[in-house]
């Protein structure tokens, strides 16, 4: 017997008898678990669902703890999430739920579309991303698909979470695994400075200065600044003029710009 709870949290019997005809390949109805701080959102979506054949809301939850609770205990086949609830938002729930429950399809369905919760919520394990100025039937058939699979993201969030993540793979593959200390004591590297005039420039002691490249050379795999100075420039992590230093010791009196040496 599959169990409903109406807006107050009572839970009601439902003879799975009488629930309209299967969706799934046993001819099951998909059970379906509506998450949302909105009772008139709840309530709404219920009755769009549940007048589509096959398809059986069979608990509501106000916010995320709740609806990972409600997973937990109904095991259903889809939730519908929403972004921005009390205590436990939609992201969390929704990594909580595939930790615990990896089979049940959860379909993010809110109205913020800001590029930040995208990536967030495909991350956390969503299987798709409607917004809530979707339409009944798009809903529904958005259930059925993620219940069979499918991953649902209309074209302009599919485009946007396609940029984003090209974004972040270029970031991640262009980010030096340095401190950012350890970046500035490389720059300073760069441009052939000793170590007593790195450690005047960043006001760290002689001492700090060697440790810090000795990190460095160890988290590069290198064995010279030389080698971590060209091995920067490769990755991007540094550009030609942090190789060039000032040198006020120039016979005219004015600072000159000097190329670190090759060699």
């Amino acid at each position: 017997m599959s169990q409903v709870k109406n807006d107050r949290g009572q839970v009601s019997g439902q003879n799975e008898a009488q629930l309209p005809g299967g969706e799934d390949e046993t001819g099951t109805p998909i059970a379906i678990v509506i998450a949302d701080d909105h009772a008139l959102v709840r309530e709404g979506t219920r009755r769009l669902l549940e007048a589509e054949p096959g398809l059986v809301v069979v608990a509501e939850a106000g916010d995320g703890a709740s609806a990972v609770a409600e997973v937990e205990r109904l095991k259903p086949d889809v939730v519908i999430m929403d972004i921005a609830m009390p205590g436990m938002n939609g992201i969390e729930a929704t990594r909580q739920i595939k930790a615990r429950q990896p089979q049940v399809a959860v379909l993010a369905l809110t109205a913020h579309d800001d590029d930040q919760y995208i990536l967030k919520l495909l991350d956390a394990g969503a299987a798709g991303f409607l917004l809530k100025d979707a339409r009944g039937r798009e809903l529904a058939d958005a259930v059925r698909a993620v219940h069979r699979g499918e991953t649902i993201l209309s074209p302009a969030i599919a485009a946007r979470a396609a940029r984003l993540a090209s974004e972040r793979r270029a970031q991640t593959e262009s980010r030096p695994p340095l401190s950012d200390r350890e970046m500035e004591v490389l720059r300073e590297a760069a441009r052939g400075l000793p170590n007593k005039d790195i450690a005047r420039r960043l006001n760290l002691s002689v001492r700090t200065v060697h440790t810090h490249l000795g990190n460095i050379f160890s988290k590069l795999g290198v064995g010279s600044r030389t080698e971590a100075v060209l091995l920067a420039l490769r990755s991007s992590w540094i550009s030609l003029e942090d190789t060039y230093r000032e040198d006020v010791t120039s016979p005219e009196g004015v600072n000159r710009i000097t190329p670190l040496s090759r060699n």
